[in-house]
């Protein structure tokens, strides 16, 4: 066995690891990056990039499918299936290539290959080739999906999201179990590029959205593509010939089949900290085995170790996951002078058509406090007419007391390019007031967000601008 001793050891060489093994080195050089897996980050590998290449495919096929409606005659659509995933594949490893470039840039002598297990609470076992004693440990050891265990008999017809994109052509239909975001945005992808797709859910939830309103326009979008049943009732599951056998009750409760070619598991994610030996450990540990940690300083208890990205079981996102790093490695470069690290506002974003997007906090999360809901449709909203793009809410929240705008969702046009201007508003605390004194270009799809913030002014009573 050789011996490493170092100040700081980073456990996952992923988004978070790598933000936190660059800040932790501004504080030593005794810094180590451990990986038991393949270098690439879940987004360039699993995740956003080549999730979006395929929703790229799908937004090409489905604007030549209604350029009809423009007077522009196109013809009929044919998906070449196996160039599409070819191009989602090759692209894909472009990204994967550039993190793994990055990585490779850092010296030698800091990168450790092997998956880690704690001895105790300082001494780390790499792949048992190694220990590792460090005074300051970050696990950035990243997420993997979870998959119940009545899927797991389905055999080579169960796939999860990292799968997908290893498929060489298109299947014929696919069952997605999982409307959030990632059931979402691969099933309304998969049928706009010709694959058959029947979504089931659970509890009526519709990707992040917990406002009702909101949450039942965009079901109402997607049910008139492909079903969703967003409450479904599933009797049985089967493997069978040519795929999967699935019985289920229909929103009338009548009895109905279903057969597929693939079911896909779009049912979370869950944390990969089961196989680092914490028992061996006394980090303070949640009900699921993941450590407890600070939300501002990202520490574990009151030790030396550190928490960060999807292994945090909080916000599996690139950039929650890199500030994240940040944050820890920092804390963990400086320990034991510990303090708070900038966290953002709170931001995501569904790349489904139309899009959906969260900012600041969800209704949910003020409950019982006083606050007005200033509320726009898109139906007739001028520039989302000209586009065809015209379907959508967008419900913004603020403070009944002061006005201080609080958080929104919303789902319709362009609400990736809404969600960043409302969190930078968020973020800035800005009252729905002086939202409202920036300006406002005509056309477009932001003079929706104009008639949102009016409609929650003129419920506070001071829509009128201040006086220069």
């Amino acid at each position: 066995m050789q011996q490493r001793n170092v100040d700081v050891a980073v456990i996952g060489a992923g988004s978070a690891g790598l933000a936190a093994y660059r800040a932790a080195r501004r504080w030593t050089d005794k810094v180590v990056i451990i990986e038991g897996g393949a270098y690439g980050t879940t987004c360039a590998r699993v995740g956003c990039m080549p999730s979006k290449l395929l929703i790229a495919a799908a937004e090409a096929a489905h604007a030549v499918a209604d350029a009809d409606a423009f007077g522009v005659r196109a013809g009929a659509v044919r998906i070449d299936g196996a160039a599409v995933m070819e191009r989602v594949r090759s692209e894909r490893d472009r990204f994967v290539g550039l993190v793994v470039d990055s990585v490779h840039a850092l010296p030698e002598a800091v990168r450790l290959r092997g998956n880690v297990r704690f001895i105790d609470d300082h001494r780390l076992d790499v792949g048992g080739h190694t220990v590792v004693t460090a005074d300051r440990i970050v696990i950035a050891t990243g997420s993997s999906p979870a998959v119940p265990s009545a899927f797991r008999e389905l055999g080579d017809r169960l796939v999860v999201n990292d799968d997908v994109f290893e498929w060489r052509d298109l299947p014929r239909s696919v069952a997605v179990f999982g409307p959030g975001v990632i059931g979402l945005e691969l099933g309304q992808a998969l049928n706009r590029l010709g694959v058959e797709v029947r979504m089931f859910g659970i509890g009526g939830l519709v990707g992040p959205l917990t406002d009702p309103a909101v949450r039942a326009k965009a079901l109402a979008a997607f049910t008139a593509e492909f079903p969703l049943d967003a409450d479904a009732r599933v009797d049985g599951l089967a493997r069978v010939a040519d795929g999967v056998r699935i019985d289920y009750r229909t929103a009338d409760g009548e009895r109905a089949v279903a057969e597929v070619d693939y079911v896909i598991a779009a049912t979370g994610r869950h944390p990969n900290v089961a196989n680092l030996g914490l028992e061996n450990t006394s980090l303070p540990l949640d009900s699921l085995g993941v450590p407890l940690a600070d939300d501002e300083t990202l520490q574990v208890g009151e030790s030396h170790v550190f928490i960060a990205g999807d292994a945090t079981s909080r916000k599996p996102l690139l950039h929650e996951a890199a500030d994240e790093g940040r944050i820890a490695g920092d804390n963990a470069g400086r320990f034991p002078a510990v303090v708070p690290g900038l966290r953002r506002s709170a931001l995501s974003i569904v790349f489904s058509d139309p899009q959906i997007a969260m900012v600041g906090s969800s209704l949910a999360e003020l409950a019982g406090r006083p606050i007005v809901t200033g509320a726009v449709l898109f139906d007739d909203q001028g520039r989302s007419r000209v586009m065809r793009r015209n379907f959508g809410l967008l419900h913004v929240y603020a403070d009944a007391r002061n006005g201080r705008f609080l958080g929104a969702e919303m789902v319709g046009p362009r609400a990736e390019h809404l969600a960043h201007l409302l969190a930078w508003a968020h973020q800035s605390g800005l009252t729905v007031a002086q939202m409202l004194e920036r300006p406002f270009y005509h056309p477009v799809v932001e003079e929706g967000l104009r008639t949102a913030l009016r409609d929650a002014c003129a419920q506070l009573g001071e829509c009128l601008p201040r006086a220069a």
